[in-house]
């Protein structure tokens, strides 16, 4: 962690000690190049800037409040599940008004040990009824084939088929969860939400806003806050055989609060949330001596890609007392650059073009950190 702070905070110190100054309508001093000057242009024309007031916090909340109602809840609709037999379950049978066909319970056995387990041709075999196919079918299929067959030598026969053994199917919980490990598939469905709970629920160090879902050769991601927070279900999944999920650290789950405040750190972003006062806080506040009240900024990183946007970036005029209120309703997102500049605010944007280059370098100190 100390090396990830430090080459993050490598990065930004260009900041304090780079002597270029960039004043809107102005030229651009100790750049002597023509390409950077273009280059810096262009940079900063791919950057969204915002105030923030009443009406982004309002707009926030709202974007907040938005939950998808996906059309199908395929796969978390368990009003239909069946359990399908395979090859290692265990059954128990019993014929009505037959004992000699029923074998008893010993008292030092358990039912399981006396049942009958499917074979690995997926067959299991009883009275009267070899080669029953049970693999990949149900309980009420069997117990159809059974009566079946038994009815060649008994008169409509009544039988009671039960799995006792479920043994052909498991699911996988892993990483940041109390109790990581295998957990059957039965006739009760197991869906993602309830596998994660059996495993004793998320760590402390548990990435609580998303875990991965594996199924086959395809992996997703599974908003698991959408879930809880907003009640969007269709995040849920109905586990089958071999799926696993995945809950990750909660590494890139911070926020970085850099420049001239008391003590320049990273704050976690907890499952409640994280807001612009509280990150500033719990840093220990900015020096008001040095630092410009109207150069607090907070850094997004988009897609350029997809966005054709570099960066949001966000400034708060924090000489403004209802400032305050502001920065309390301001919700931070995980891997957000919080900066407070010294410079005079005439001088934004030269902040703002030399924190561009930082917010590709938390990227790189994540997967740094990751990799090893």
């Amino acid at each position: 962690m100390a090396f990830k702070f430090k080459l993050l905070l490598a990065s930004l110190s260009i900041i304090t000690v780079s002597g270029c100054t960039i004043i809107p309508g102005s030229h651009y001093e100790g750049i002597d190049s023509g390409d950077q000057v273009e280059n810096l242009e262009k940079d900063l024309e791919k950057v969204n800037i915002q105030i923030i007031d009443s009406s982004l916090i309002n707009q926030q909340k709202a974007n907040n409040k938005k939950v998808s109602q996906p059309n199908s809840l395929a796969g978390v609709n368990v009003s239909d599940y069946e359990y399908k037999l395979g090859v290692g379950d265990v059954l128990t049978i019993g014929v009505w008004d037959h004992p000699e066909l029923t074998i008893p319970a010993a008292v030092q056995r358990t039912a399981e040990f006396d049942g009958f387990r499917v074979q690995t041709d997926g067959t299991i075999t009883f009275a009267y009824a070899p080669n029953i196919k049970a693999a990949g079918r149900t309980v009420a299929q069997v117990r159809q084939d059974l009566a079946k067959r038994l009815s060649r030598v008994i008169e409509d026969p009544q039988i009671d088929v039960k799995v006792v053994g479920f043994r052909s199917q498991k699911a996988y919980v892993t990483g940041e969860v109390e109790n990581p490990g295998v957990y059957p598939v039965t006739e009760i469905p197991l869906t993602l939400i309830d596998a994660l709970n059996q495993a004793g629920g998320l760590t402390d160090r548990a990435d609580w806003r998303t875990v991965t879902f594996t199924r086959g050769d395809k992996t997703e991601e599974i908003k698991l806050d959408d879930f809880y927070a907003h009640g969007d279900i269709s995040q849920n999944r109905l586990l089958k055989h071999g799926d696993i999920v995945h809950v990750n650290r909660d590494d890139k789950q911070k926020v970085y609060v850099l420049g001239d405040i008391q003590k320049a750190g990273t704050v976690n972003v907890d499952r409640y949330g994280l807001n612009l006062a509280q990150a500033l806080s719990d840093t220990g506040g900015i020096r008001e001596a040095t630092a410009d009240a109207n150069g607090i900024f907070v850094l997004r990183k988009r897609d350029l890609e997809k966005d054709g946007i570099i960066a949001d970036v966000y400034q708060l005029h924090a000489k403004n007392v209802a400032a305050l209120v502001l920065a309390e309703q301001f919700e931070l997102q995980p891997r957000d650059i919080v900066y407070v500049t010294s410079a005079p605010l005439a001088r934004w944007n030269r902040v703002i073009s030399l924190l561009l280059p930082s917010v590709s370098t938390v990227d790189s100190v994540n997967d740094i950190s990751n990799n090893n």
